[in-house]
């Protein structure tokens, strides 16, 4: 797997390529720099091709033996994600998750990077480039916040029940099915609170901070959410899909239900039992 001097060989390379290819272009962009992928609102910038080219390198130059894919490298061939399950270990790299965010001039993105081993993600890394802090994971090693020349502070979640008033993190326009969207939206209604950040590595870093109670997401890409989801789990968290399977990194449909406690994931699954997951979501 990756031995601790690797790990933080990692972080490095990590805050390195934010500080030259993300932070530079941080509202800076041209017209010319965004461009859009799959719809209209799924952008991709400048930054995010460069530090994903820069991330690239630098950890096959770091790891030898792994297998380094980016979300960019997805969206140009989505088969290179069929090397997570043939090879053993893999790197995954989320260059700047967030990028409708970082695109408009918004403060709230970040960078993910996951090590799956043997099919299991082994180490996560929710790095935020603005503060210059990092959450990190590992498996069986807790979870973590670090700053800069401070000690690590673990991260647990409460235990603590809570009353009906439910806070979380899903939006329904992530639902692609206009039935089920609509539904999702109703649903909405039933909780204290519910929003989204359009950002999954600060969606995480608000969920092992006991910040929200619950997370729902209809799309399972493993870049937006190994990182986080070993965090979560890594914190005390639960987490399964919606059909009451456990999430693996190899995953490419269905929906993730993540619970601060087992007693709020089973009713955040029980609420979305109207989900018919024959229809993609």
């Amino acid at each position: 797997m990756l031995t601790h001097k690797q790990k933080s060989e990692m972080v490095d390379i990590v805050r390195n390529v934010a500080k030259t290819e993300i932070l530079p272009r941080f509202r800076r962009l041209s017209d010319g720099d965004v461009s859009t992928k799959t719809s209209f609102d799924d952008l991709v910038t400048e930054a995010d091709v460069a530090s994903e080219k820069a991330l690239t390198q630098r950890f096959q130059a770091l790891l030898p033996q792994a297998i380094i894919i980016g979300e960019e490298a997805v969206s140009e061939d989505e088969s290179v994600l069929d090397q997570i399950d043939t090879n053993e270990l893999v790197v995954i790299i989320d260059p700047i998750d967030g990028t409708w965010n970082f695109a408009h001039g918004l403060s709230t993105f970040g960078v993910l990077i996951a090590a799956i081993f043997q099919g299991e993600t082994v180490y996560g890394l929710l790095y935020d480039p603005l503060n210059d802090d990092w959450i990190e994971t590992g498996l069986g090693e807790g979870t973590w916040y670090v700053r800069p020349d401070q000690p690590p502070q673990r991260l647990l979640l409460s235990g603590q029940p809570v009353d009906d008033n439910l806070v979380g993190f899903f939006s329904p326009f992530l639902f692609a099915d206009s039935a089920i969207r609509k539904r999702v939206a109703i649903q909405q209604v039933s909780y204290a609170r519910s929003s989204s950040l359009r950002c999954c590595c600060h969606e995480y870093r608000t969920m092992v901070q006991n910040g929200v109670d619950f997370f729902i997401s209809p799309k399972p890409k493993v870049w937006d959410h190994a990182a986080g989801i070993l965090a979560y789990q890594e914190s005390g968290g639960y987490v399964c899909m919606l059909d009451g399977s456990p999430y693996k990194p190899t995953v490419r449909k269905g929906v993730i239900i993540a619970g601060r406690t087992e007693a709020i994931q089973d009713r955040i699954i029980k609420d979305f039992q109207f989900i018919d997951l024959n229809i993609p979501v």
